[in-house]
């Protein structure tokens, strides 16, 4: 497991990162009042499939940090979809399998209304075993 961050408008996303660089990306959102470690006994068997799985620390948790004093704290599904969106495209990750639950479920769907390619399993066996 490997932790890094990626820079978007708003925040420094601070995420942890299991499993090959060029697995299948499965993206995994926490929900509040938790953290990635809601995931710890997610992550390894979904790597060790050759999935290249990403948990996300959401706004407002763990290192993730806002750039500015000034900008709104918000939970908002418009700005956690957001920060999705962008967490992506910081990675150059065009398609993945999303999978959240509250707070992150809320990203995910939010992502899989305005990017649906975006949100689409990359078409894997092991991701597919996975749910």
């Amino acid at each position: 497991m490997k932790q890094d961050r990626v820079r978007t408008d708003v925040l420094e996303i601070a995420y942890e990162e299991h499993g090959p660089s060029n697995g299948p990306p499965v993206i995994l959102l926490h929900g509040f009042p938790y953290d990635v470690r809601a995931y710890d006994e997610v992550a390894p068997p979904l790597a060790a499939d050759g999935c290249r799985v990403l948990a996300p620390y959401l706004r407002g948790y763990g290192p993730t940090r806002f750039l500015t004093a000034s900008t709104l704290r918000s939970g908002e599904q418009a700005a956690l979809g957001h920060d999705l969106m962008q967490f992506m495209d910081k990675l150059g990750i065009r398609r993945a399998a999303l999978v959240g639950y509250d707070w992150g479920g809320r990203a995910a769907c939010i992502v899989a209304a305005l990017k649906p390619p975006a949100s689409s399993p990359p078409s894997s066996p092991s991701v597919c075993a996975a749910w």
